[in-house]
Formats: structure tokens, sequence, C-alpha cells
């Protein structure tokens, strides 16, 4: 059994994969494609849990990520992050070896790539359909009208359709709320293919985020899904509705460092170097940026909780428990923290130790 002596994340394989079928399961519902986003768990080894259960098609947020992927036998691959004339080249090498789309959100952009590339790749148009973070209104139709029209003669850059992120989902607490959210923004981007049907018939609509695939069962029209958090969940996904604590995948096993009964806290070695200073507000009103919870060896019990992370620094994370809580814990014991981010948490940490005990690498 691998001794825990500083932070490190463990993921709970048999979960990992649960989740995981379960998304396909309800992505098959909807007469759409799977194309999970890999941002998350950013691991050859988690990736081909995905290609046991008939995935073929992934997104990834970089082009290191894609390259990461390729090389590990990925042919299919989507780029969800803006291209400019910057990744020509990088596109290029990629490009020659397998399936590559990428997005874009400007005319520019698409006139000197067109230029530039040397093998033909998929492009989608980033638009936003209310989350406001990046890419074109989806309400635009002038400027829409305007990026399609090189596009309709261009070579290298193949039309595939809008690609969306409905990131303001993680503003819902509710199903209502959520509903609330998705329902225009699918309006708008199924409206876009009524727009442009004349001039691209086949063109697509690409949609990504684990809450409404997790929560909303109305979705008609959309040709392919993106989420991604799903594969481990979070903190924050509990908070929206998207999971139970009991579905998420993975946990912080972090030292005690020391006890503090008088004012109830546990001051324990796993700081924003390891859980990002991601937080999520709860029911209560107050702010956590973690569970606590017991370990068993290298398994937790999300039913033994022992408090909230009420802060943290570069190192040390502060625990909020009852002083009961507190007499039952001495420095050197391993509790657990339900990361808030696991995208975050598992981008910093780089590897995850199973709970079978063994270590999964991640990109590097």
């Amino acid at each position: 059994m691998h001794k825990i002596s500083e932070p490190t994340l463990i993921l709970n394989e048999t979960i990992c994969k649960d989740n995981i079928w379960k998304m396909v399961s309800r992505v098959s519902q909807w007469n759409g494609d799977f194309r999970p986003h890999f941002k998350t768990h950013q691991s050859a080894v988690v990736g081909e849990w995905f290609r046991s259960v008939g995935v073929e098609r992934i997104t990834v947020s970089s082009f290191a990520m894609a390259n990461y992927f390729a090389a590990n036998g990925w042919k299919d691959i989507t780029v969800a992050l803006t291209s400019t004339v910057l990744n020509a080249d990088v596109i290029n090498e990629l490009s020659s070896k397998i399936n590559l789309n990428i997005i874009v959100e400007d005319e520019e952009s698409i006139k000197l790539l067109e230029k530039q590339l040397s093998y033909p790749v998929g492009l989608f148009i980033k638009v936003d359909g209310g989350y406001h973070r990046t890419g074109v209104d989806a309400d635009d139709l002038p400027r829409i009208k305007k990026l399609k029209e090189p596009l309709k003669e261009s070579k290298n850059l193949i039309f595939m359709g809008f690609l969306i992120h409905a990131g303001n989902t993680y503003y819902a607490r509710s199903q209502e709320q959520l509903e609330e959210i998705v329902k225009p923004q699918l309006e708008k981007v199924l409206a876009l293919k009524t727009f442009l049907k004349d001039d691209f018939p086949l063109l697509q609509i690409s949609w990504g985020d684990t809450p409404s695939c997790s929560m909303y069962s109305g979705f008609y029209g959309i040709d392919e899904f993106r989420p991604g958090n799903f594969v481990y969940y979070d903190y924050t996904q509990v908070q929206i509705g998207s999971c139970e604590l009991k579905d998420i995948a993975v946990c912080m096993a972090v030292p005690v460092l020391a006890l503090h009964p008088e004012r109830n806290e546990i001051v324990v070695h796993g700081g924003a170097v390891h859980l990002s200073k991601d937080r999520v507000e709860l029911s209560d009103g107050s702010i956590s940026f973690g569970k606590a919870v017991v370990m068993n060896g290298l398994t937790w019990d999300v039913n033994c909780e022992i408090g909230e992370v009420k802060s943290l620094s570069q190192e040390h994370g502060i625990i909020k428990a009852d002083e009961t809580v507190i007499r039952e814990l001495k420095p050197g014991d391993v509790i657990g923290i339900i990361p808030v981010h696991s995208c975050l948490t598992a981008n910093l940490m780089k590897e995850l130790l199973c709970t079978d005990g063994n270590f999964i690498d991640m990109i590097k």
C-alpha cells in the first residue's frame, strides 16, 4: 500500500468508468456524436477507458494537449481554443497526421490561416450564446454572415459549423435555473443552422458543458456533445446538481499538520498549489475551497464528513470542523479533500494515484 506523506490526488477507477458509461448512455439518447473533452483528465490511460466504450473523437484545450493525444493514437481531435495565425505551424504539423478541427472567431484569422495552412482542417466558428467569455454573439447575424463568406471558397479551412460552450450553466443551482440558461442558447444556435442552410446544408452544431449534459434532457438538433468535467466531477458540480458526492471520482489525500480545537480548525498540507484557489458558495452563503472527508487507506468516505476548507495559502489549507471531530485526529493523520474544481486540481498535480495503488501519468 502506498504511504501518503504529501498531497496526493487519488482516483477511483470504478467511479470514473461509471461516469464515462453514464455520459455515453445519455448522449446516445440525443442522436448526436460524443466528442468528450479531455482537458480534465489529460491522461492517455484514462483516454483508453473512453476508447473501450467506443469513443473515437475527442476535444482538447490546447495544441500541446492535441500533440500528446495524437501521439497516443487519437486520430480525430478538436482543439477548442480559439486559433490565430500564430498557430499555423502546429496546425500544419498536426493536420499532416490526424483529422484536426480548430475554432476561430474573426475574419482576419480565417484569411491568414487559409493562406498559411498546407493541409485541410475542419473549422468551427466559436459562438457565444450568453456566457460572454469569448466567441461571436450568436445573435449577431451580420457578423456571422461576414465570417462565412471567405469560407465558401476556402480550400484549407473546411467549414464544419458552430461550436458553443454554455459555461453560464455553472451559475445554476437547480434544474429550473439550468433550463432557463440552456433553452435560449439552444434556440440561438439552432437558428444559425436555418440561417446558413442554403450555403452549408451539412453545417453542424457542437455543444459542450458538463452541467447541461448531466442534467438537461431536452436536446434536439445538436450534432455533437463535448462535456469534460463529468469524468471526475467535483464539489462545484454537486452544488449545481450535476452529480452527488458519491459520483466524484477524485479526492486529494492530505496530511494533517496541526490541530487548533480552540478555534475549530485543522491545518493540512494541501494548499492552492494543489487544489487551486477556485471556491464555491454553499447553500448557507458560506465559502468553501473543498469538502474534507475521512480517508480509509486509498479510499475516501463521503458519508463521513470532517468539515469545509475555509482558506488556502500556497502549501496550507485550513479546515473548519467541530471540536469533537478535531479531537479524533492527530498530526500525521491523512484526510481527504473533495476538490472544488477537479480540472484545475488534476492539472496542478500532473499525476494520479489509483485506489489500487498504481500511479497514472498525465501530460507533463
